[in-house]
């Protein structure tokens, strides 16, 4: 028999964390979160607390954990898009139907509670934490940014009565063998000649994030503000994400388009990867994993394409080619071997077009379910 669980004390707390990194304990592909991230989400002052509420569960078998599931109200989102939907986020399970079943049960009674329509995911508190699940690409090391799963999640999920709502795909880009195209790079500049743009010319990370920071956050809500799931910042959510990129931000790999009056236009964001450097520490920011960092950081071999934002007036011209080509140089410069696009959606027919001038793969795809509830059944809430 399968016991469900919320999360309560500090003992739960900790097996709800640990759960994935034992049941993942030695996968190659698996890349975990940082442990301190994580953690946050139990505290009360937690980013996201002041536009959203949620719950988390685990679920044992004779006392052994055997998964856990996370259930989010995010009010911010459901205000913004008009919707009734609960999130269910953090999914682990064994290989176990009776276990994914009870798990999303719990969630979809909370969200009974909650008197809403419907539940998708996996989403997070917002498109900046891990979303969708691996449904191809098992045998790809996973980015940083994203989660991995094994190949029997999709079918434990369906089970459950859930159907495809979006999917999304990413890419490998390859350094190209005999150098940039040099027509890439002409039309590159000829566009930004034409529309009197030009390249920020940023000396050190401090100076960029004293210039332009704020412009960033700005145009980053304008250019995905559109996008599915996503959710305006807020300042404490900024503020948590600049201590995050002060870790791994590299001026080396921030691209910045600017107009004449030196406001942004467009930016590219590229991390070097940390998925090797956190994959042997379980995610805890150990000294040997800090030293693994620091040296991927200083001479990365693979990159992870995290944002590119372009601003309305600016799109379907043939800016975000102009980032992509610089970041392309610069591959080749540093020695990049390839770059990870993480997730795009598959009907984003801009991005997806600007990779037919470079040599990719698509690699992996991720989905995210839906189910419509019957808020006319009775729930029976997990204490």
């Amino acid at each position: 028999m399968i016991e469900v669980r919320k999360v309560k004390t500090k003992k739960q707390q900790r097996e709800f964390l640990e759960f994935p990194l034992k049941l993942y304990k030695g996968n190659p592909y698996f890349v975990p979160p940082l442990y301190s991230d994580e953690k946050s989400i139990f505290s009360k002052d937690y980013m996201y607390y002041d536009q959203a509420e949620a719950v988390y569960f685990n679920a044992y078998r004779d006392g052994k954990m055997v998964g856990r599931i996370a259930g989010i109200l995010q009010k911010a989102a459901n205000r913004k898009w008009n919707q009734s939907r609960i999130r269910f986020n953090r999914f682990d399970s064994i290989d176990d139907q009776e276990v994914a079943s009870a798990l999303f049960k719990a969630v979809e009674d909370w969200a009974k509670s909650k008197q809403v329509d419907e539940v998708v995911g996996p989403l997070g508190f917002s498109d900046l934490e891990r979303e969708g699940l691996l449904i191809d690409g098992f045998d790809q090391l996973c980015t940083f940014e994203e989660q991995y799963n094994y190949d029997y999640y999709q079918r434990l999920i369906e089970n459950c009565g859930y159907d495809k709502d979006v999917d999304w795909v990413e890419r490998q880009v390859k350094v190209p063998a005999n150098g940039i195209d040099e027509r890439i790079s002409r039309v590159s500049y000829e566009l930004m000649n034409k529309y009197n743009l030009k390249f920020a010319n940023i000396s050190s990370t401090s100076e960029l994030l004293k210039r332009y920071v704020d412009q960033i956050f700005e145009l980053w809500d304008e250019a995905y503000d559109k996008i599915y799931g996503t959710v305006p910042f807020t300042d404490k959510v900024k503020k948590s994400m600049l201590a995050q990129f002060k870790l791994v931000i590299d001026n080396r790999f921030i691209t910045l388009i600017v107009d004449e009056n030196d406001r942004i236009v467009a930016f590219g964001i590229v991390f070097p990867s940390m998925s090797k450097a956190v994959q042997k520490s379980g995610g805890k920011l150990t000294p040997a994993c800090l030293c693994r960092l620091l040296n991927d950081i200083r001479k990365p071999k693979v990159v992870d394409m995290a944002l590119i934002g372009v601003a309305e007036a600016y799109k379907n011209k043939g800016i975000a080619l102009a980032l992509v080509s610089v970041f392309s140089e610069r591959m080749v410069k540093y020695g990049v071997e390839y770059a990870e696009t993480n997730l795009m959606l598959e009907h984003n027919s801009p991005i997806q077009n600007l990779w037919k001038h470079f040599d990719t793969k698509l690699h992996k795809r991720r989905r995210c379910f839906i189910k419509k509830l019957d808020n006319a059944q009775k729930t029976d809430i997990v204490q």
